[in-house]
């Protein structure tokens, strides 16, 4: 929930809650998968990591990363 909260002469908007993400970019999708930047970039060139060039930088939208890492953890859980 958004809320103003004045702050010395000027009112500013202040989350109280965390918006869901909605993208990575390279680095904190391997932060966020523990995966390294290779793999990251074997995934996008695979297909299997959709990537959007937002000017320079590379940014991974949340669902692809998310939908990936589901997608491993079914690969492991058949494997046992």
């Amino acid at each position: 929930m958004n809320f103003l909260v004045q702050q010395r002469s000027r009112w500013i908007m202040s989350n109280d809650c965390k918006l869901p993400r909605l993208a990575y970019s390279i680095r904190e999708a391997c932060e966020a998968s523990s995966l390294g930047r290779t793999t990251i970039y074997a995934h996008i060139k695979a297909g299997r990591l959709k990537a959007v060039r937002v000017g320079a930088r590379t940014i991974i939208p949340a669902h692809s990363l998310h939908a990936l890492l589901g997608s491993q953890e079914g690969a492991v859980q058949a494997s046992e």
